[in-house]
């Protein structure tokens, strides 16, 4: 049985929530126009600004599908990733007088997401379209996102139905592959012993490689933040800061190439994340798919394995979105255009 009601979502980052209310039975499932943006240090706690979304909004609704950035326990719990929020599903039910709430890890919901974006959405990065979600018997695909974490997730679809493999994989260890690269590797070794993909692949990332490269140049770095980074690259306006945004996009296709071996996602490769639209053109000059395909014995392979850019603005609600119409008892596939 199908249900109808509105349903809250909730996208939960390191830095942002952002809230909406999707109707599972909608031609839009996700509702647009009810879409919010608030800053988790501006709340004590998630329930605290589910309140202040219901107050500014004027919406309410019963049913919630939280997608968390972290691993989800046991009894639907998770202390969020690079956020002081520790999550329960059962008592943020109460204290919310809901139905229901469900707790999902944020990958889950991007990775659902993939079934309800449509062509306008998406940009080829190096010239290989993807296969549409469900045109074969069997399809496996990687969506990897850079924002303030690195998320990893895998899209599943065999006989019919689709599935979501939800990982930690950002947190892997970084695996250096050029000389320029061990040494990056040496350095972050020496300033916080292990070094993991979400090290240089987020928006910390493009400040820990600005620091490493500048202590390889013999220059002093100076303070800057991602968003100064990405500024003076795309002004270039700062030789340095290119070669940051130049060597984060390599690494960046290495990590996704090794990720399609790793799980078979011979289908594709979808990248999301916040700071996928702000480097996009550098993803696009031919680092990216350079290091992508630069895998050995396998290179022939991965020159067939697409990679395409999510240019959605919202792809953890429209995965929310999609997760909620599994939720409702409906069919994601051939829902999209």
């Amino acid at each position: 049985m199908r249900v109808s009601a509105p349903t809250l979502l909730a996208d939960l980052g390191g830095t942002n929530v952002r809230f909406a209310l999707s109707d599972p039975n909608g031609a839009t499932p996700l509702q647009m126009d009810t879409v919010r943006r608030y800053h988790v240090n501006d709340f004590a706690s998630l329930a605290d600004a589910i309140r202040q979304y219901f107050k500014d909004s004027g919406l309410e609704a019963n049913r919630a599908l939280i997608a968390a950035a972290g691993r989800i326990s046991e009894g639907e719990t998770v202390q969020i990733t690079n956020n002081p929020w520790a999550i329960s599903a059962p008592r943020l039910q109460a204290e919310l007088g809901m139905e229901s709430v469900h707790l999902v890890n944020d990958f889950a919901a991007q990775s659902m997401a993939v079934m309800l974006l449509q062509p306008k959405d998406l940009v080829p990065v190096g010239g290989l379209p993807l296969p549409k979600p469900g045109t074969q018997d069997e399809q496996t695909f990687v969506i990897v996102g850079p924002g303030t974490g690195l998320g990893v997730g895998g899209l599943l679809i065999r006989q019919g139905k689709c599935s979501v493999l939800q990982t930690e994989g950002g947190h892997a260890g970084f695996a250096a592959h050029s000389p320029e690269d061990i040494e990056i590797l040496k350095r972050l070794n020496q300033r916080y012993g292990r070094v993991s993909n979400e090290r240089l692949i987020c928006g910390n990332g493009l400040v820990n490689l600005y620091d490493v490269l500048c202590e390889i140049a013999g220059k002093t770095p100076e303070s800057l933040k991602p968003e100064d980074i990405s500024q003076r690259a795309n002004s270039n306006s700062d030789p340095l800061c290119v070669q940051v945004v130049e060597t984060f996009a390599g690494i960046f296709g290495s990590v996704a190439g090794d990720l399609v071996m790793t799980i078979g996602a011979w289908d594709g490769v979808y990248l999301t994340g916040g700071l996928v639209p702000i480097l996009l053109p550098w993803m696009e000059r031919g680092r990216f798919r350079e290091r992508f395909e630069a895998k050995g014995r396998f290179r022939d392979t991965m020159e067939k394995v697409p990679t395409q850019a999510i240019m959605n603005p919202e792809p953890g609600l429209v995965g929310a979105a999609a997760l909620a119409i599994v939720e409702s008892g409906g069919s994601l596939l051939n829902r999209r255009d």
